[in-house]
């Protein structure tokens, strides 16, 4: 792939994600919840875009959550994310927020991280 195509590719990428997070905006005053996602790694992060302040955040990268996902592959690392990130949230006295996938398709690790988060008692 040359550089005008990926290029290109971002492009459309960063087109998608503004879109669905301009229409999230527009829907509601609740936090978003922010989901970053790479080959490896998953993160999460609840922003209050109305004060421009991270509520809350979790990842596969932080060393305090590093030894509960030894041996796990990446949808089950996404699952225990997820139930963290809905712990935080009711430590920080959020309930209920919106779900920015960003560009990623409701699918896989981002679907396992939104049900885990669900079942933690987050609602969106």
């Amino acid at each position: 792939m040359d550089h005008l195509q990926q290029k290109k590719k971002w492009k459309k990428r960063h087109r998608k994600a503004m879109g669905i997070r301009r229409r999230l905006r527009q829907s509601s005053d609740r936090p978003r919840l922010s989901v970053y996602r790479s080959s490896k790694h998953i993160s999460v992060q609840i922003i209050d875009d109305l004060s421009g302040v991270t509520l809350a955040s979790a990842g596969t990268l932080e060393a305090s959550i590093r030894p509960e996902l030894d041996g796990l592959d990446k949808t089950a690392r996404a699952k225990v994310v997820g139930a963290k990130i809905a712990e935080r949230a009711k430590a920080a006295g959020v309930e209920e927020v919106m779900f920015d996938r960003s560009w990623y398709l409701y699918h896989g690790r981002v679907k396992a991280l939104a049900e885990a988060a669900r079942e933690g008692g987050l609602k969106f």
